[in-house]
């Protein structure tokens, strides 16, 4: 373990162009620098900077050493604080606004296991699709589904949501199943929050506005509209795959399914944010991913 000696010491050097201001980075006298120093250069065999009157440079394979060096302390670096973060206690109440299905079923749970590491936190996840208010209603983040306008706030992604079209066998059975989107026009939808679906087809964009006998922003209301045979569905694959693989629902127009959008995380862009809500929004970033949208 010796060999790491002189490396926080050399990187100091290298940063700040001399020993005597990387002694009062460091905080120790210039002679304890340039022992270490000396001693880094023995143990490896080559001289790793470039000492004049004026200043300190680093030599060619001193810059190379100085590279691997630097990234070494940073990865330490991260190393210790994952480890205090994990010390850390949690406390106060984290306010989540969120709306739709995979909230519901996928960040929901995420949050109850983050809640169970830190006992001493609340967590207060109030589900509405409406438009939140940082400040008035007190909220630390919320989820969302959909393209989301520019605004001063954050938002990162959490998971990609690819579509899926399903309808019941009875209503294929009495009035057909489409072929091409374009013949939807001629079918009963049921509708989301948007009666112009997006498809794709041989990697071009198409848009098809519908319309139906059941609208609803709730994709569960959605799921059982299309269960009980009211028509065709199109929502991310999560909403309906549990019911495809039990045999309620079938698959239709798989060749044009869209990409579909992406579920966020969104909050306010503020210096000051406490412990508790970043550790909590790196906690999903993370969590999700390489996250597929499967059954929910």
């Amino acid at each position: 373990m010796e060999s790491f000696e002189g490396i926080i010491e050399f990187v100091a050097v290298a940063e700040r162009k001399g020993f005597s201001a990387a002694a009062k980075q460091l905080g120790c006298s210039t002679s304890h620098i340039s022992r270490q120093v000396a001693r880094l250069e023995e143990r490896v065999g080559c001289v790793l900077l470039a000492r004049s009157t004026r200043q300190v440079n680093l030599t060619e394979n001193g810059a190379l050493y100085y590279q691997h060096a630097k990234d070494l302390l940073i990865g330490l670096q991260q190393a210790n604080e994952q480890v205090s973060l994990q010390q850390v206690t949690l406390d106060g109440v984290l306010r989540v606004s969120s709306a739709g299905g995979f909230a519901e079923h996928a960040v929901a749970p995420a949050l109850m296991q983050f809640a169970l590491a830190h006992p001493e936190l609340t967590v207060d996840m109030d589900f509405n699709s409406r438009m939140v208010n940082f400040v008035e209603d007190d909220v630390d983040f919320v989820i969302r589904y959909g393209e989301l306008a520019d605004s001063s706030l954050i938002a990162r992604k959490l998971i990609e949501r690819p579509m899926m079209a399903v309808a019941t066998r009875d209503y294929l059975s009495q009035f057909g199943e489409p072929s091409h989107p374009s013949e939807l026009k001629k079918h009963s939808c049921v509708i989301s929050n948007n009666d112009v679906w997006k498809f794709s087809e041989n990697g071009k964009l198409e848009n098809i506005k519908v319309k139906g006998r059941w609208r609803s922003n709730n994709a569960n209301a959605v799921l059982a509209a299309c269960e009980q045979g009211l028509g065709i569905g199109y929502m991310p694959k999560s909403t309906f795959s549990a019911s495809v693989e039990a045999g309620r629902l079938q698959p239709i127009l798989q060749p044009y399914w869209g990409d579909g959008a992406s579920s966020w995380i969104v909050y306010q862009n503020k210096r000051f944010m406490p412990l508790r809500v970043r550790m909590a929004i790196d906690y999903l970033v993370q969590y999700f991913t390489d996250w597929e949208d499967k059954a929910l």
